[in-house]
């Protein structure tokens, strides 16, 4: 893992059509939850919790500082405003250090522009983004890596199994076979694009910034017994 990340928050005592007001005071909503505690509802500045959000993304862990009580948490759930872009409200899932815990890691491709496959002008293309891990918070890597220097030809590609797994990690998918990216010529590549209607793009095309948020408002995710989450009106 990288460096520590870490967000002051406050205790927030709007709730349901009150958070409107607080939002237009240039402070964003959320909530922490974990076992053995009641759900926090939560608040800090819109531009503090935006930096906390495209760096930490759903896989790095952060020190959660609330009205000076320090817990450790992951953001479990992100909701932008389908309109100004903006975060309407983050959930963050509060972990104790001893514990393992299950997220989603992304999978960056390391090599790329050296292979022997990619200097004969064909295309490598990704087509698995990011995979589920288990380990403790403090051995959750940012990403798993794996080489695409060794490609040559059109049909060859990486696997699960040609992943670098850090120690203590543990991949949640048992099939090894499942493949990250392969060779393609460019036309053929061309061709299925077309054929898909645009859905086949090249990998270097295809920017995945580190903790963009993709859920839409209003998204809900089911906690674990035990935990408790705001209601929100």
């Amino acid at each position: 893992m990288s460096d520590s990340i870490s967000l002051t928050l406050t205790k927030r005592t709007a709730t349901g059509k009150k958070v409107a007001g607080l939002r237009k005071e240039g402070q964003t909503p959320g909530v922490v939850y974990g076992h053995g505690f009641n759900a926090i509802n939560v608040q800090a500045p819109e531009v503090a919790i935006q930096k906390v959000v495209a760096k930490a993304g759903k896989h790095h862990m952060i020190d959660l500082i609330i009205d000076g009580d320090k817990k450790l948490g992951l953001i479990k759930d992100i909701e932008i405003d389908p309109v100004r872009h903006k975060l309407n409200h983050v959930s963050f899932h509060a972990v104790r250090a001893g514990d393992k815990v299950e997220t989603s890691i992304p999978v960056k491709l390391t090599g790329i522009g050296e292979s022997a496959a990619e200097r004969a002008g064909l295309v490598i293309l990704q087509t698995l983004e990011n995979l589920t891990v288990r380990a403790l918070p403090k051995d959750l890597p940012d990403s798993l890596e794996v080489s695409i220097v060794d490609l040559e030809e059109p049909g060859q590609g990486v696997t699960i199994a040609d992943l670098k797994i850090p120690s203590g990690v543990e991949l949640n998918e048992e099939n090894q076979d499942i493949t990250i990216a392969s060779v393609y010529e460019p036309s053929a590549l061309a061709a299925a694009n077309e054929a898909a209607g645009g859905d086949a793009e090249d990998e270097s095309e295809v920017e995945s910034e580190n903790g963009e948020a993709g859920e839409s408002e209003g998204s809900a995710e089911e906690k674990p017994e035990g935990e408790q989450e705001e209601i929100k009106e």
